[in-house]
């Protein structure tokens, strides 16, 4: 449809010089054919029209016009000109955008009618009802299950056969039974069997060489069951989300007990926990019991406050990019979408909006990346140590209250505990002459973790010297719930009589019998590995209390609850010691401060122009993408926790078709080693389109909604191992990887699954399988990780001090993962720097993996002890020490040729250089 219905006015125009002529005399209606489309056919459609769009922008239809441009700014808001961007940049109101770019801004009189003709309702004759919608793309389509072809009892292998029929194609034979032990094994739990596994199999596959399917099955269930299949899928979720335990800045700090985390998603995948409530309580898990799962939102790199300084703009600019590491992670782990390309302008390969960026990041406003004690059920194994633990340290207390004031140390604050007293005001008078408090909190023994003197209970703060330290530390950073470097810092000369002192004063009358202070509470909970540790604040102080006349009664001090006290009750000292041992075996056993994120007050979210904080513009509401019907029916009134329950909802509900088509391509990908959509956490227009679109429809409707029995088992709902047991059983995962020549001509990437593909395997297969080899292998399941590094000064960087000591046993899921940091072994082997999403790890061939599975400590170290297993096992006959290296690392005993060649450099250089040889052939390192 032309710009003019009518076509008026589309030659008319030419030579115009002015168009005053055609402005709207004052009273009457714009006309938008008489008075508008003049002015947009000269002044803008050369450059915005139907043949040339500059920044994806045109004004020759209405749906257009309203959408806005690649910068996603809403360029006409009808009814709202102050609102609309086109007047913006007409009125050279943004100093980056101008237009027209050359001659000058429009003459008043065209300005003012398009400002008239918008707030009018930006009437367009025979365009009011006209959309933009374009056919949507394939994965944005609801997810409708296909009917399976006949002619497999398995659907996976009658899809796939099909596929295979139509290049001419089919499956490779069986695989033999000693390669799929090895195959499953590894595909299942990251670690390849042991020899007694694989004699184990063999037996029962030759005892039943009928059926042998049965000993399969019971391998797969084996293996499924395994506490280790919990840690080898969690790292696969681990590498998509980019968790690490150090924020990746220049400082690179450390996340203090980030690994609670990654404990759960082994628990979760352990425990066969549907996918769906996976994803809600990673979401919103501080409502549904499971607050630990909330780390999930800070896995991703960010700048903490310490770096960042004291510039407000910077300030702003920090909080944005990490609200852009938390839509990251959504969008490329669940939602399979680059939903971070939207941050600025619209996305420019898919239908997301600027709007729907803002709208995703307005659900998400109340997230912080940093500490907290998470939020665990009643029954979670830590949460009832922990009340065990406050049990005991309630009993010593009421000992203590008998004998007077005690004050405890928690590492991160002091508590004072004193008589309970009824006042409006408290007022705490400090004995040096330097204070520096990032938080100073009152306590009362109703309501007993809310503090009195939070800035959002009307609470006034005044004090001494209130400016602060050079005017950059104020005094209202005592009760503003902040914690870290942000200070309240005060000093006076050291000849001065006058010392620091705050004052609190309440709305009402409060009783208060706790004080609480700390001057750096961010470092102690969230860091680690510090030549200065931080500290709690260690200055002795008084409180007073306002009585009802308005003077000051003395009350309590530090002094005289930590010395006088003392003397006078010297049977304290042991009480008070149990409580600091409770205090710190609950840090230990019970819930602690772990960095899975910390909550704040959501504030209104404003689409930012160009991603700007320095320009916001129009406020969205909380709510997912337009295009999969987002809309959660919130305002920006709505409560954090609401905001992301309501989401987690809508993300795991039938109105997303993304959720379940990405995490079943994701299983997919981890079984077969490349998904049928390569791009696994990009499902949009710029990433792969499926091989087999059908079958993937097939597989995300099974996911959700199982209906086949396989071999007497159907699936859960949303159950994660229910879908790797049906891929696993099916018989394209069990045919050889052997090449065919005639099927490498036309599939050589077998991305037909005419074999099954071969791949190497990651930088912790290897590793882990050199441990179980020499016998050295920690298997214990969670808990903290091992270290291999330095205690380092705050912007240094990290070290490697003992990467191959016994302490390093363990499964390298839990070496501790520090960003930008080589473990100088298994880096190379494309370890994950987790800067970037992972959802697929690059494989690469270099001569440092060579050098390190030859010449490393770890693998000098390790071949000698799997050597002298060996030799041990094989009561010293060289011959069969020979065979159990073989046995130990390859899972079969040697050729002929290989014993001969192998006793020979054994006889020369010893078994250990065998045993290198061995882990560093092609058979040890790719599944086979």
């Amino acid at each position: 449809m032309p710009l003019f219905p009518s076509g008026k006015f589309r030659v008319a125009l030419v030579g115009f010089v002015s168009l005053a002529p055609l402005i709207p005399a004052r009273g009457e209606n714009v006309d938008f054919e008489q008075d508008v489309a003049p002015i947009l056919e000269e002044r803008c459609l050369k450059c915005h029209g139907e043949h040339r769009q500059k920044s994806g922008f045109r004004v020759d239809r209405r749906a257009s016009a309203l959408r806005g441009g690649d910068s996603g700014a809403a360029t006409i808001v009808p009814g709202k000109p102050e609102k609309s961007y086109l007047i913006d940049v007409i009125k050279h109101l943004d100093p980056d955008v101008k237009m027209p770019p050359k001659g000058g801004k429009l003459p008043d009189e065209e300005i003012a009618t398009l400002e008239r003709w918008i707030r009018e309702g930006a009437v367009w004759p025979g365009q009011e009802n006209e959309t933009e919608e374009a056919p949507l793309h394939w994965s944005f389509q609801p997810v409708v299950r296909p009917e399976a072809p006949t002619g497999s009892s398995h659907p996976v292998d009658a899809f796939l056969a099909r596929a295979l029929e139509k290049k001419g194609l089919s499956f490779s034979e069986r695989a033999d039974p000693r390669s799929l032990i090895r195959r499953a094994s590894i595909v299942l739990t990251g670690l390849a069997p042991t020899p007694e596994e694989v004699a184990a199999y063999l037996e029962a596959h030759e005892k039943d060489a009928d059926d042998a399917d049965d000993a399969y099955i019971a391998l797969v269930d084996r293996l499924l069951a395994s506490p280790h299949f919990g840690e080898r899928f969690a790292q696969h979720w681990l590498d998509v989300i980019r968790w690490a335990e150090t924020n990746g800045s220049e400082a690179n700090l450390y996340r203090k007990n980030a690994w609670i985390y990654r404990d759960y998603v082994v628990r979760a995948f352990n425990e066969d926990k549907p996918y769906d409530r996976f994803v809600r309580e990673q979401i919103a898990g501080d409502s549904l019991g499971s607050g630990e799962a909330t780390g999930f939102l800070v896995a991703g790199p960010h700048v903490p406050a310490a770096t960042v300084g004291r510039e407000p703009a910077a300030i702003r600019q920090a909080r944005a990019d990490r609200m852009d590491e938390v839509l990251q992670t959504i969008g490329a782990s669940v939602m399979g979408v680059t939903i971070g390309c939207a941050r600025c302008h619209h996305h420019k390969f898919d239908p997301i909006t600027i709007q729907d960026y803002y709208s995703m990041a307005a659900v998400f406003q109340d997230v912080e990346f940093g500490s907290r004690s998470p939020e665990l059920s009643a029954e979670h194994p830590r949460r009832k140590r922990g009340d065990e633990i406050w049990k005991d340290i309630a009993k010593e207390r009421w000992a203590l209250r008998k004998l007077g004031p005690w004050e405890e140390n928690w590492g991160a604050f002091r508590e004072l505990h004193f008589k309970p007293v009824e006042t409006k005001g408290i007022r705490v008078r400090f004995k040096t002459t330097y204070v520096g408090v990032d938080e100073l909190e009152l306590f009362g023994p109703e309501d007993y973790g809310t503090n009195l003197a939070h800035r959002r209970r009307g609470t006034k703060v005044s004090g001494f010297p209130e400016k602060g330290v050079e005017r950059r530390n104020p005094i209202d950073r005592v009760h503003d719930g902040e914690y870290g470097t942000m200070i309240w810092q005060a000093r006076v000369p050291k000849e001065s009589k006058d010392r620091p002192w705050v004052r609190f004063d309440f709305e009402k009358t409060e009783t208060v019998h706790r004080l609480r202070i700390s001057n750096n509470r961010e470092y102690f909970y969230e860091t680690d590995y510090l030549t200065r540790k931080p500290g709690v604040a260690k200055f002795n102080f008084d409180v007073d209390y306002l009585k009802a006349d308005g003077t000051w009664q003395p009350w309590v001090g530090t002094w005289y609850a930590n010395t006088k006290i003392k003397e006078k009750h010297p049977e304290r000292a042991a009480v008070l010691a149990k409580v600091q041992q409770s205090i710190a075996t609950l840090a230990e056993e019970g819930p602690r401060p772990s960095f899975v994120g910390r909550f704040v007050r959501p504030k209104v979210t404003h689409v930012l122009m160009r991603g700007s904080p320095e320009n916001p513009r129009e406020e969205v509401v909380p709510a997912g993408p337009a295009l999969l019907a987002g809309d959660l029916e919130l305002t920006s009134k709505a409560s954090g926790s609401k905001r992301r329950a309501r989401f987690a909802e809508w993300i795991t509900s039938a109105k997303n078709p993304l959720t379940a088509r990405v995490m079943a391509n994701r299983i997919w990908h981890h079984v077969f080693g490349s998904g049928l959509v390569t791009t696994t956490s990009d499902f949009g227009n710029a990433g792969a389109s499926p091989t087999h679109p059908e079958l993937l429809d097939w597989l995300a409707a099974e996911f959700v909604e199982p209906t086949v029995r396989i071999r007497e088992h159907r699936g859960k709902p949303w159950s994660m191992k229910s879908l790797v047991r049906m891929l696993v059983l099916s018989d394209s995962f069990r045919q050889s990887s052997r090449p065919r020549e005639e099927a490498l001509g036309i599939d050589a990437g077998s991305a037909l699954l005419w074999r099954f593909p071969p791949k190497r395997v990651e930088a912790e297969v290897i590793r882990d399988s050199i441990l179980q080899a020499s016998a050295t292998l920690d298997r214990s399941i969670g808990g903290r990780g091992y270290r291999i590094h330095n205690v380092k000064k705050t912007y240094a960087q990290w070290e490697v001090v003992d990467n191959y000591g016994e302490h390093t046993w363990r499964r390298m899921l839990y070496q501790e993962r520090m960003r930008r940091v080589d473990d100088q072994i298994f880096t190379a082997f494309d370890f994950p720097d987790c800067g970037q999403v992972r959802a697929k790890r690059p494989i690469s061939t270099t001569p440092l993996q060579a050098l390190n599975l030859l010449n490393s400590p770890f693998v000098i170290d390790q071949s000698k002890r799997i050597a002298d297993r060996a030799t041990k096992e094989s009561n010293e006959d060289e011959a069969r020490a020979i065979d159990r290296c073989f046995e130990l690392l390859l899972g079969r005993s040697p050729t002929a040729s290989e014993r001969l060649d192998c006793l020979a450099l054994a006889r020369e250089s010893g078994l250990a250089i065998v045993c290198r040889a061995l882990i560093n052939t092609n058979e040890f390192a790719f599944l086979p």
